[in-house]
This record gives C-alpha cells, structure tokens and sequence, in this order.
C-alpha cells in the first residue's frame, strides 16, 4: 500500500539521476494576502471575492437553462464552458492577485494524479459496497446502463467544480489564515455542512461527509500540493457509488446505473447510510480515515526524504 500511494505522489522535480520530492507550502501567502495589517480580514476577504466571482460565472448555466434553451447538448456545452470559464478565473485572479504561480494547477502532473485519484476513489467505494453486501445487508443485481457517458460528465464535472471551490479557495485561504490545521477542520466541517441540504440529509450523514471526504480530499491536497488527486477520488467515489452500484450519492437517487443496489431497511442506518447512501455508514467513514492517515504518513515519509536528500 505504500509503494502505491509514493506512486501517486512521487515528485516531478528530477536533477537526472535524483528525484527529490517537493511540497508546495499551502500556506504561503503574497500580494494582497500577504503579510501585514490586517492580514486575516484581507485572506477572508479575498476568499470571499473568488467565492464570489467564480460562482457568478457558474451561474450562467442555470440562465442559458431558463433563458436560452434546455437542448440537452447546449445545457452540456455550456456546464462545460462555465467550468472551464470557472478555473480561467481562478488562474488569472490569483496570477494578478497574489502574484505566484499556481502549483496547484501544475499540469505536468496533472493525468498521473487525476488517474491515481480516480482509482482511489473507486476503491474506497467498491470496498464499503462490497463490504455491505457480505455483511448480508445489501443486494446487488444487474440493470441497464443507459447513461454511462452523461455519467462519467457529471463524476467529472462535480469532481472538477467542488475541489476548485472546497480546496482551492476555502481550504487553501483558511489555511493561510488561520493555519493547516485549522483550514483542515474548518473547511471539512463547511463541506459536511453544504450536504445538510441534500434528500435524506442528517446531522449524522453531514458530520461523516465531513470527516470522510473533507479531511480525505484536503489531505490528497496536502500530500501532492495540487489539486488533481482529490478531483479524481472525488470524481472516482461518485461514478462508483452512482454510475456502477446504483447507491444514492448524498441522498441523491442513481438512475440507469450498472448494477442496482439496495440495502435492508431493517438494518442499522448508522450501518447502511439509510436514504442517504453508504457515504452515511460508519464503514465509509472508517475507510476514508484509513486513507487519509495513509496519506499523512505518506506525505511525512516522502518529506523526511527530501530534507535528507537536501541536506546531504
């Protein structure tokens, strides 16, 4: 298991012989988040200005939904467009903003850790499905796959849209502001918190959502020091979920999926997710934690190697 996580995250700078890991320092901060007066209220600020403008331009596909057409194709077209206008946004405000380059968008990387993410993510799921149903509380059974390609857009596209605003802005900023540990726990517990208002949604599903992919997708974030990762685990944990098992995705039912799974109504919900989904159990949140200390542990290791490397 470790070889494959140092896989996933094994570094892009090389000096020919020498591969030496490099993480990106979350919490650096410049231009108009940088140090000086007021420098907590001005990162706050700044977040909310990205927050802001970002979700403006995504608001253009609801307008052209009422305004202009719902032709399924254009609604697609312009979902797409929007996202990409979305992350042009981000780059250009952040290059003028606080002038750095973004390594978190690093694209070198960017297909290897989209890949190693996806995998992770379909893993994660697979394990708590399958887990469910030898437990004898789940039944699984073939059904007609008749949307897999609107399926993969959307794994993709939700993956893509949350990370830029859950990790890019609001776990990065925070982290700035108040430090990696506290941007952790913060903005894990947002990302519980914006799931309250999805079907079948409880205190209890929103704290697993919190714990199990808010601490996971931040700590993919932390470890590599780009975003790709944890665009593909999250993009890979709902195709899964949704696209192969049927399950409902945060309370959301999955429609012309893979296979058709259901769960015992008698069983514990604390154990099945009840209507939520599996993302609710307690087998989910305890995989993701798994993962996520794996990660830690990975970033440590891969750390340590570098400082011994560098002061060699």
């Amino acid at each position: 298991m470790l070889r494959d996580f140092q896989a996933i995250f094994r570094p892009i700078s090389q000096n020919r012989k020498l591969i030496v890991y490099q993480k990106t320092h979350i919490t650096d901060a410049s231009g108009v988040i940088g140090p000086g007066h007021w420098q907590k209220l001005r990162i706050l600020g700044w977040m909310l200005a990205l927050l802001v403008s970002i979700m403006i331009e995504l608001g253009l596909q609801s307008a052209i939904r009422s305004f202009v057409s719902t032709n399924p194709m254009i609604v697609l077209t312009a979902a797409f467009v929007t996202l990409a206008l979305a992350y042009a946004t981000y780059v250009a405000l952040v290059r003028y903003g606080e002038r750095r380059p973004l390594r978190e968008l690093a694209l070198r990387p960017a297909l290897r850790e989209l890949t190693g993410g996806i995998t992770i993510g379909c893993g994660i799921m697979s394990v708590v499905v399958i887990g469910l149903y030898c437990m004898g509380i789940a039944s699984i059974h073939p059904s007609n796959w008749s949307d897999w390609s609107h399926d993969i857009r959307e794994a993709l596209g939700t993956g893509f849209l949350e990370e830029l605003l859950a990790r890019l802005i609001i776990f990065r900023l925070l982290s700035c502001a108040f430090g990696l540990s506290a941007g952790v726990a913060i903005s894990a517990l947002l990302f519980g918190a914006a799931h309250l208002h999805n079907p079948s949604a409880t205190i209890l599903s929103a704290a697993a959502i919190a714990i199990e992919a808010g601490l996971l997708l931040s700590g993919f974030y932390i470890a590599t020091g780009r975003i790709w990762v944890s665009v593909g685990a999250h993009a890979g944990w709902n195709f899964t979920l949704g696209a192969i098992f049927g399950a409902p995705v945060s309370g959301m039912p999955s429609q012309g999926s893979l296979l058709l799974t259901r769960f015992d109504p008698t069983a514990p919900v604390w154990l099945t997710g009840g209507a939520f989904g599996p993302e609710a159990s307690i087998l989910t949140v305890g995989a993701g934690l798994i993962v996520f200390t794996g990660t830690v542990i990975v970033g440590e290791c891969l750390e340590k190697k570098n400082r011994g490397i560098l002061s060699a």
